[in-house]
């Protein structure tokens, strides 16, 4: 393992993306209401008032999904950190910089890897 590696603190990376997972669950469990189905019945409700809740309820559903995509990185991470490859490039197996792994520590490929996929 190369001396980037030692620098950085890898129990205090998956003490940290086991906190944010947590949050994240928590977060998910409290707005679990805003993202059922909005009523149909107009009756209850006004026009406006539904399409609002229809709005609120799309924005919810994508945030949730923005928390999925974020749950996945953070266990793809940790599974990376017990297997020991943690901070190496998934395309090309470089080291990815420092400063781009305290960033997000989630990232997995490198900056040269992350610009071609981009392209």
């Amino acid at each position: 393992m190369s001396d980037q590696k030692t620098t950085i603190n890898l129990k205090n990376i998956a003490s940290e993306l086991e906190k944010r997972k947590t949050e994240i669950s928590d977060i998910r469990a409290s707005s679990q209401q805003s993202r059922d189905v909005v009523e149909l019945d107009q009756s209850k409700v006004g026009r406006l008032s539904r399409m609002d809740a229809l709005q609120s309820q799309a924005m919810s559903l994508e945030s949730e999904r923005r928390r999925q995509v974020e749950l996945s990185k953070i266990e793809t991470t940790l599974t990376r950190l017990q297997n020991r490859n943690y901070g190496y490039c998934l395309r090309c197996d470089e080291e990815i910089q420092l400063k781009r792994l305290e960033l997000d520590p989630t990232v997995s490929l490198c900056i040269d890897c992350a610009t071609k996929k981009q392209q």
